[in-house]
């Protein structure tokens, strides 16, 4: 573990950092400095200045702050962190490997009613009983939800933020930092020799009561708690590769300022070729071209097409049976998965269609990344691509297949040019062979696509 000479403690309000640090504190050869890079103080409340570096100084140049801090104090020194002081800390701290990370958690209700009650009292901290102040909360079930994806977002970033620069932390929670051998634990994690003989008494807890007494509507408070999916039953699990932003993609015209971002295996040919309709395409962008192209193009707009899964699927299934699958990989999907692709072509409908459902429930499996398969970016969900997209920047319309010639009035109408021909679409193969296994088959494969998109069955796109 050690070789740490900094540390930073991620919390939130109202999490007891402030207890932890008066134990940090407490640590011969530690010191922790607050609330360092708070977005309206330095430290601590209505402090502009520390080590010579002013809010002004700090803006500009945030980690001289902790240079200097360093250098003035030695020894192990850290701060706090919260959620939303200066993003570019975070950054800056996780690229660090000789900086400790510290995170620091509480039950989110016990926070947010400690939150409320010391607003509502003006008590951020408890040195004397005898000046305690008391009030109740009033639990708001459409704040805490905000408060609590809040929270939850930041873990997450945090998490992987660490996972995939392969470092660990130090995970306390609340009822921990009351335990002088965990204390004492976090010291050892930090490399310092001192030890702590008993946590520290100088702040006293404000609120020791059970939570439903510390708010005026307990009941309301069960009841908007009971709705919260608390181990996330409902969420669908995702194992899918994430996708680059596929930028060589992206095809836009060098006479009106539009961008089309395309997500593959939609209708590609046909929005190109009616983008043509403006004069000359660029094509074959990076990212520092594609960012000379937004700069030359003021009032641009971005803007993708979504396809209904079942055609998209439909286009993937007849691509395989192509070009886009070499024929051991047919062999493979045929052997392995029961998806025919016989060299005469299918004999009749139900045959094809019983293929075709076969290719969707390989999709299922692969997405889910069960199979030995890559997934290709035809095939992929649009929600993955999308996803993707957002890398560089997401675009300013998602467009659907069926009403395109809509969208694409409207996206004329933004830049304020007159809309060229769109050849009509052809007739969709996939409506001979559709039925209601088909239907389910590419609802289980899409799931992603169909709740995020708000896709239908298909049925009634026909």
């Amino acid at each position: 573990m050690g070789g740490f000479d900094s540390f930073v403690m991620f919390a939130e309000m109202r999490t007891g950092s402030n207890f932890l640090e008066s134990n940090l504190n407490a640590l011969d050869g530690v010191t922790c400095l607050g609330e360092l890079f708070n977005p309206f103080f330095i430290g601590k409340k209505d402090q502009t200045e520390m080590f010579g570096v002013t809010l002004a100084m700090r803006e500009q140049e945030p980690m001289q702050l902790v240079a200097k801090a360093r250098a003035s104090l030695g020894g192990m020194v850290g701060f706090r962190w919260f959620h939303d002081h200066d993003p570019r800390v975070f950054d800056a701290v996780m690229a660090d490997r000789r900086c400790a990370k510290i995170v620091l958690t509480r039950n989110p209700v016990e926070s947010y009613v400690s939150l409320k009650i010391a607003q509502a009292t003006g008590q951020w901290k408890l040195t004397n009983p005898k000046n305690l102040k008391q009030a109740k909360a009033r639990f708001d079930g459409a704040e805490f939800e905000a408060h609590l994806e809040q929270v939850q977002a930041f873990q997450v970033t945090l998490l992987n933020a660490l996972q995939v620069s392969g470092q660990t932390a130090f995970y306390l929670d609340y009822e921990d930092i009351q335990d002088v051998a965990v204390l004492n634990g976090l010291a050892a994690f930090l490399g310092v020799p001192a030890r702590l003989e008993a946590v520290d008494q100088t702040l006293t807890v404000q609120n020791p009561e059970p939570l439903a007494e510390k708010v005026t509507n307990p009941a309301a408070m069960e009841q908007a708690l009971a709705r919260l999916d608390r181990f996330n039953l409902s969420r669908t699990p995702n194992f899918e590769p994430r996708r680059s932003a596929g930028i060589p993609a992206f095809v836009a015209s060098r006479e009106v300022p539009l961008l089309f971002m395309p997500v593959r295996g939609g209708p590609e040919a046909r929005v190109i070729e009616w983008l043509e309709g403006f004069g000359g395409l660029e094509r074959d962008f990076v990212q520092k071209s594609l960012r000379q192209w937004k700069r030359g193009h003021a009032g641009h707009r971005t803007f993708t097409v979504l396809r209904h899964p079942v055609d998209r699927a439909w286009a993937a299934f007849k691509d395989a049976q192509g070009s886009g699958l070499g024929q051991e990989q047919r062999n493979v999907l045929g052997r392995v998965h029961g998806v025919a692709f016989p060299k005469q072509g299918y004999a009749s409908v139900e045959e094809e269609r019983a293929a075709f459902v076969a290719f969707l429930r390989f999709l299922k499996r692969n997405l889910a990344g069960q199979t030995g398969f890559r997934t290709p970016a035809g095939w992929a969900t649009q929600t993955a691509i999308t996803q993707g997209f957002a890398l560089f920047n997401g675009p300013d319309a998602m467009l659907r297949e069926d009403r395109l010639a809509e969208g694409l009035e409207w996206l004329c109408a933004e830049i304020g040019v007159a809309m060229p021909p769109l050849r009509e679409a052809g007739p969709s193969g996939v409506l001979a062979v559709l039925d209601a296994e088909v239907e389910d088959a590419a609802r289980e494969a899409y799931q992603r696509d169909y709740m995020g998109f708000g896709f239908g069955p298909r049925a009634q796109a026909a």
